[in-house]
């Protein structure tokens, strides 16, 4: 047992559950096998892959810098696979406990709750990270204070916007996957916006209740 000080990154799968429903278990099994390796292979020489949890990986990158750097790997590699979800984190950096291969402490609890309030290819930060990404030329933005689950005090929450959308790519709004719009499936319209769907069978369940699904979609690459 001991303390570190480093930045500590969690990374999930936007809508995994939705694309578990609409592809199956085994499906998901396979593609957090393919995410958890796009992880371990964004990595620095001093970043350490602390454990998946879910959908998530828990990263303990050296410092800020590395998790620039690290986080902007993740994301590109995610952004231009085939048939994978849209990627979210949040990073934040200070001090922690280790207790063999594992890090407890506020610092590792924070981080945990700015990726919660991420969406599906967003990068949130807390100030410190924000800043070493300014001075990397990083165009931060600063989205304000949030009260996060069980913090006392409001926290000040920075987008950083490291990888740019795939070019070509939507997002399908029923299991969420990432999809080429020149390959997909099938396109569909609703209320004067298109979607681009990655089987028939998404397809299918789109065109049975679109209201269902787009709720909270953002169609990628449109106003």
């Amino acid at each position: 047992m001991g303390t570190i000080e480093a930045t500590f990154g969690f990374v999930d799968l936007a809508g995994f559950t939705a694309l578990t429903e609409a592809h199956g278990d085994e499906e998901a099994v396979s593609l957090l096998d393919r995410f958890e390796t796009i992880a371990v292979t964004a990595l620095g020489p001093r970043d350490r892959f602390v454990k998946t949890i879910g959908d998530a990986v828990m990263i303990a990158f050296a410092d800020a810098d590395a998790a620039i750097a690290g986080t902007t790997r993740l994301f590109d590699a995610c952004m231009t696979a085939a048939e994978m979800p849209m990627p979210r984190a949040g990073l934040h950096h200070g001090g922690a406990v280790r207790r063999g291969g594992d890090y407890f402490g506020g610092t590792v609890n924070l981080a945990a709750r700015v990726a919660a309030q991420a969406h599906g290819g967003q990068v949130l930060a807390t100030d410190t990270v924000a800043d070493v990404a300014r001075r990397h030329g990083v165009r931060v933005v600063d989205l304000g204070c949030f009260s996060l689950r069980n913090l006392a005090r409001p926290v000040e929450l920075f987008e950083l916007p490291l990888c740019p959308v795939a070019a070509g790519s939507a997002v399908d709004p029923v299991c969420r996957m990432q999809v080429p719009r020149a390959s997909a499936a099938g396109r569909l319209r609703h209320d004067d916006t298109d979607y681009w769907l990655c089987s028939l069978r998404c397809a299918g369940a789109f065109a049975a209740d679109p209201d269902n699904y787009v709720a909270d979609i953002r169609p990628v690459g449109q106003s």
